[in-house]
């Protein structure tokens, strides 16, 4: 997060002098400062998520909310995603605004216990407060890349003035073709860094890592054969990756290999 906010400020200041550097700082105030209060209802209105009662999903209402009091955290609002991709996120800024949200498909897909053992890990993004971590990661990303496009543009336009004089022009080009693939490789590091963490918090919670190994190896193949309507921007929320096709670089891929991910809660022992 340090390395992304110094390429941030770095590159206001080679775009536009002191000013940059400033209109950078103020740009990401601005943007996290919504993204902290509003994220959950924007991604769950995204998703078209509907709040359900313990009367309309008894079975995910109850693994919740044993979950929650194990946890000692309290307990979140429960979401279905009317889609039949197998898949769950959770989102909300701290544990007293969280909420958890599964697709029909992976209802339909997951054992009760292997229900429990993705809602652990998501519980435990709630706990690490992961959410409000990646999306602050994304939201710093997206301004690196939209001040390397407004340099873009001014270098296409001219019109440099003022503190401009003395801009280099080799310090703007890297800073337009290489910040924004650098926030983008931390951006997806960070994101597969707390993907494991939550694995593994998940599988302390629930007790049973192979219940969450075993729902891993089943949503990565129910993913690739139902791809989720998601967006790139929210696809690190995700247990797995929704989106199918073809290999991709590990470094600019938001989750980690579930291979590895099934490995590691195989090699678990919980007491």
């Amino acid at each position: 997060m340090v390395i992304l906010t110094l390429l941030l400020v770095f590159a206001g200041g080679v775009l536009g002098g002191k000013s940059g550097m400033t209109f950078a700082l103020i740009m990401a105030f601005f943007m996290n400062f919504i993204t902290y209060f509003f994220s959950d209802k924007i991604v769950l209105k995204m998703y078209k998520a509907r709040e359900v009662t313990e009367a309309e999903a008894p079975v995910l209402h109850r693994i919740v909310r044993r979950l929650s009091q194990k946890a000692g955290m309290p307990m979140p609002k429960v979401y279905i995603i009317p889609d039949m991709s197998p898949n769950a996120f959770a989102t909300g800024r701290n544990p007293n605004h969280a909420a958890v949200a599964a697709t029909e498909g992976i209802m339909q897909l997951l054992t009760e216990e292997e229900l429990a053992g993705v809602m652990a890990h998501e519980l435990a993004h709630v706990r690490h407060r992961d959410i409000l971590i990646g999306t602050i990661a994304a939201t710093v990303a997206g301004a690196i890349s939209y001040l390397a496009q407004m340099a873009q543009w001014a270098m296409i336009f001219g019109g440099r003035h003022g503190d401009d004089e003395g801009r280099n022009p080799i310090a703007s080009l890297v800073m337009m073709i290489v910040f924004p693939i650098a926030a983008m490789l931390i951006q997806m590091a960070i994101s597969r860094s707390r993907e494991y963490a939550a694995d593994e918090g998940g599988a302390r919670l629930h007790g049973n890592p192979h219940a969450l190994a075993n729902a891993l190896r089943k949503l990565h193949n129910g993913a690739q054969a139902i791809p989720m309507h998601a967006t790139p921007a929210t696809s690190h929320m995700m247990i797995v990756n929704p989106f199918s096709g073809g290999a991709m670089m590990k470094l600019f891929s938001t989750h980690p290999p579930v291979e590895e991910r099934i490995a590691r809660l195989e090699a678990m022992r919980v007491q």
